[in-house]
């Protein structure tokens, strides 16, 4: 029979018992009565010497908690409450991060299969392992751990709301990043390669990103009405950092701007097409493989299929992710603005900051040194 013992500065009864294997145990029963801890102390023995299932031990600790408290222990599937988690984020974080959220949710589920309508203490730290094994078989590191990222938050959360009692994913480690080669700048005789490749929408992104600094979502998103044609300025938050930016823009680049314009666009996107494609997925993916083609059609990468097969590694496993990319236009305004000798303030005020402590360590950069900085860029 279970005995009940008292630890120093504890106020509850902890149980004592003898597991199957003839090991001593020991567990709080998290109540103040000695008949109740006696109950509980009693269960506790009687599941740790038998064979149970998840779903029997919280169907046993389940009516004695229900006995002694007079209340259910709430049970949901990891299909009710994932999407009710989901719900609950919605308001909380950004359209590409819920559509990553749902996406990460939705590949879990159809992982789990039937076990995705069981309570969601069935689900052990060897499931949430053998999903993170498998997506590593087919995607970079780094998107596998964005995805275990998701679900660390959904399950902390589920034991925050007392779904669960322990989180299946809280000692899953994280994938090993592959090593890759630095990102590195355009040279100009490689932009020009591909600007004459380029339609119009996209020479006008590739100069943008060139000219202001800026990530591709940002500029796939701007609007007429984010370009002050007469104060030849670009006006933007960025999504990443909420950073507000006030950008001069060079008179060739303004020049081109004004061609850009049509008939009623200034109420649209200043690159209407592209905007299409990043607002059906949220997501900047499916915009950098079309760039990546680019640099292929140019020759500055290899053509490579963005179709994910189920034998092939994801992109940026096992090779380098260091080859060109649109991130790197960032990289190239940043080394040539350097090398025509602008202070690194002006510099690191063009393109924005990524952190309050690196915007904090600049001291105020004004828009003449801001104009100066963007016109010694190459006129492209």
């Amino acid at each position: 029979m279970a005995f009940l013992f008292k630890r120093p500065r504890s106020p509850y009864w902890h149980a004592g018992f003898i597991d199957k294997n003839g090991k001593r145990r020991n567990a709080s029963t998290r109540v103040t009565g000695r008949k109740d801890a006696q109950k509980i102390a009693d269960s506790y023995e009687e599941a740790a010497n038998k064979v149970r299932t998840a779903k029997q031990v919280r169907d046993v600790i389940s009516a004695l908690h229900k006995e002694i408290t007079g209340e259910d222990i709430p049970a949901q599937s990891f299909r009710i409450y994932s999407q009710t988690w989901l719900t609950t984020k919605e308001p909380e974080v950004s359209k590409s991060t819920q559509v990553a959220y749902r996406n990460a949710v939705a590949k879990f589920t159809v992982f789990l299969g039937a076990k995705a309508d069981e309570d969601m203490t069935s689900i052990t730290p060897g499931v949430v392992t053998q999903f993170r094994n498998q997506e590593a078989k087919t995607l970079a590191p780094k998107t596998v751990n964005q995805e275990m990222k998701c679900l660390r938050m959904l399950f902390k959360a589920a034991r925050r709301d007392r779904v669960i009692s322990e989180d299946p994913s809280e000692f899953v480690n994280a994938t090993k990043k592959a090593k890759s080669g630095a990102r590195r700048p355009f040279t100009t005789e490689e932009l020009q390669r591909v600007l004459a490749v380029a339609d119009d929408e996209w020479k006008s992104l590739i100069r943008l990103g060139l000219y202001t600094g800026q990530r591709l979502g940002d500029l796939v998103a701007l609007t007429w009405q984010n370009v002050d044609l007469q104060r030849a300025e670009l006006r933007l938050t960025t999504q990443k950092t909420g950073k507000s930016l006030i950008l001069p823009l060079p008179a060739h680049l303004l020049n081109r701007l004004k061609m850009q314009v049509g008939e009623n666009a200034l109420a649209g996107h200043v690159h209407p097409s592209a905007y299409e494609v990043w607002k059906r997925s949220g997501k900047t993916s499916t915009l950098s493989n079309q760039f990546i083609d680019l640099l292929a059609k140019a020759g500055l990468r290899e053509k490579k299929s963005h179709q994910k097969l189920a034998h092939a590694p994801g992109r940026g496993v096992g090779s380098s992710t260091g080859g060109l990319s649109f991130h790197c236009l960032r990289h190239t305004a940043v080394s040539m603005m350097k090398d025509a000798g602008i202070p690194e303030a002006a510099v690191m005020e063009l393109v924005g900051h990524d952190s309050e402590q690196m915007s904090a360590h600049y001291t105020h950069v004004g828009q003449d040194a801001l104009k100066k900085a963007a016109e010694s860029l190459p006129v492209l």
